[in-house]
This record gives C-alpha cells, sequence and structure tokens, in this order.
C-alpha cells in the first residue's frame, strides 16, 4: 500500500475546508504547573460529532468519485470514526454501515444512530469486526473506509496539526493518543515536514500497549483483548500505521487507566472541557512522565469528548 506523504495531508486540507472545525488551541497555567512543561492542547473534542475522526472520515468520503460513492461506505467502529463516516455520507448523500461492538459506549452508539447510518453489531474483537464487514460489504458492495489504515483517512487526521503547528509554530514535542494509529500517523508526518526536530510522541493505555510493545520489539505482535477505559484505543496498531511510526521515530509511552482517570479529571476542572479518557491518556503519559517533557513546548492533541456521563471514571 502507498504510503500518505505531506502532500496528501495538505490536500486533504483543501478537500475538507470548511467541511470541518478548525478547532481552538487552549492552554492552562494550573495544568503547565502540574506537569513542567508549557502545553497548547488542540481541542478536536469540539469537532463535528466531537472527535478528530471526521476529519479523516470526511476527507476519504469526499474523495469518492461519484460512482463508487453512490455504493455507499462501510467501516467497523466502537463509536467515533462510526459516527464521523455516518455524518461525511449524510452531508454527501450516500448510505453508511457502521460495524459495531457489542461493548461500545451508549454515547457513541447514541452518535452513531443520529447521523442515519445503518449499524451491525459484533463481538467485541477486531476479528469479529472485520468479519462482520467482510459480510457486509458482500451484502451491500459499499466501499470499505477503515477507520485506520485507509490512506485518505490518515491524511485527513493529519490536518489537526496542521492547525496546531499554524497557532503554534514553536513546538518542541507533539503528543498524541495511539489506538490503531490513524491520528498517529498522519500526525508524524505533517510535523516532520514542517520540522523534522520537533519529537512526536503517542501515548497508550497499560491495558492496549501493542503499540508500545511493538516499537519496543521491532514487528507487530498478535493484539490480546484490550482492558481499559481508553475504548477509542482498544484496536490494534495497523500494519501501515507501524511502517509510519518506525519510519518517524515515534516514541511510544503508556498509563495508567488510574492515571488516566485522574487527568481527564483534571483537564475537566481545568480546561472545562470534556474529554474522554482516550484523549486525557496523553496528559496521563505526560504527568507520569514528567521527566520526558518538563521545560519542552508540547502540542497536545484532545482526540475526542464523546463520554459516558452516567459511567464517569472517577464516580
Amino acid at each position: 500500500m502507498k504510503l500518505p506523504n505531506i502532500a496528501d495531508i495538505h490536500a486533504a486540507a483543501a478537500r475538507i475546508n470548511g467541511r470541518v472545525r478548525v478547532t481552538p488551541v487552549l492552554t492552562s497555567s494550573a495544568i503547565d504547573a502540574a506537569s513542567g512543561a508549557s502545553i497548547w492542547f488542540k481541542c478536536e473534542n469540539l469537532q463535528h460529532m466531537g472527535a478528530f475522526k471526521f476529519r479523516g472520515a470526511s476527507n476519504a468520503v469526499w474523495a469518492l468519485a461519484d460512482d463508487a460513492a453512490a455504493r455507499g461506505v462501510l467501516t467497523h467502529s466502537s463509536g467515533n470514526h462510526g459516527a464521523a463516516l455516518g455524518l461525511a455520507a449524510r452531508e454527501r448523500g450516500i448510505p453508511a454501515h457502521i460495524v459495531v461492538p457489542e461493548n461500545a459506549p451508549a454515547i457513541k452508539i447514541a452518535n452513531m444512530r443520529a447521523s442515519d447510518a445503518h449499524l451491525h453489531f459484533c463481538a467485541p474483537t477486531l476479528a469479529a469486526r472485520e468479519h462482520a464487514a467482510a459480510q457486509v460489504q458482500v451484502h451491500t458492495g459499499s466501499i470499505l473506509i477503515h477507520p485506520f489504515t485507509h490512506l485518505e483517512v490518515i491524511a485527513g487526521q493529519g490536518t489537526a496539526v496542521l492547525e496546531l503547528l499554524a497557532a503554534e509554530p514553536r513546538l518542541e514535542a507533539i503528543l498524541v493518543p495511539v489506538g490503531g494509529g490513524g491520528l498517529l500517523a498522519g500526525t508524524a508526518i505533517a510535523t516532520h515536514a514542517h520540522n523534522p526536530g520537533i519529537t512526536v510522541f503517542a501515548a497508550e493505555p497499560e491495558g492496549a500497549a501493542d503499540a508500545f510493545r511493538a516499537m519496543a520489539s521491532g514487528q507487530l505482535e498478535q493484539h490480546p483483548i484490550a482492558d481499559t477505559i481508553c475504548d477509542g484505543l482498544r484496536a490494534g496498531i495497523g500494519e501501515i500505521n507501524f511502517q509510519i511510526m518506525r519510519r518517524e521515530a515515534v516514541q511510544v509511552l503508556i498509563a495508567s487507566d488510574a492515571e488516566t482517570a485522574t487527568a481527564m479529571r483534571m483537564i475537566w476542572d481545568r480546561l472545562k472541557l470534556i474529554v474522554e479518557p482516550s484523549a486525557a491518556v496523553c496528559l496521563a503519559v505526560m504527568l507520569r512522565h514528567a521527566e520526558v517533557f518538563r521545560g519542552r513546548r508540547v502540542g497536545v492533541i484532545l482526540s475526542g469528548g464523546n463520554v459516558d456521563l452516567d459511567a464517569l471514571p472517577w464516580r
């Protein structure tokens, strides 16, 4: 598969201009003091459908030729990518089919239903998701828009850091969460095209640390069933995403669910923003590994804000 490049990301930015929200970049002196770093938070939790995923989904949907788009689109998702693809498809006037694991959060299922997508439920494993998606594709003829290995999805996700670097071009490090690796891959490509000297970090929960292990061993490993409150990061890293991670020398750091819950509450309290655990893991990593970030200018992408308010991790 062709690896995406900075030209693909700039093309994505032009294609989705006016379709996606240019989200704000916020700072907090209290969080800076707690972390020992200067942090610029890119608030993708305020993106349409509450997550950065709308960037990649929109780029993929609008990049389709008319005859292909007419067949509809398909993906598998625990929530944010599915809702984003559903909304992008509705805006283009085409059908969307989403394969959803049975344990997806209620708020994310509600968002997918609100997008008018057709939902198909399956067991909560990556293998079950991929099998169900293949079956739906046979029956519908729809175009598969993979949540993190699709070239146009990766390129679309990379547009978030373009905006962050435009707002604060002097950053020394960029930190994003990693699940399947679409956001991370797009971010690493765009960041190093801007400045090869910026270090790109990935934040990962301990209960789903396959990217951490893969970067340590140099090869992808079989992904076990994830055990983490970061529901958006339970997918295993994709092959194309892993290739980009290695090429761009991404550093992966991990944090526990307890540390993520603490960081999530700090963001709610200090920034007055609703973020989900999959976004808060970035701050959790910064607090756990303070020596890595101390004194540095760090950009953090807050990936999403779709959280079940009846199941908060500190209740």
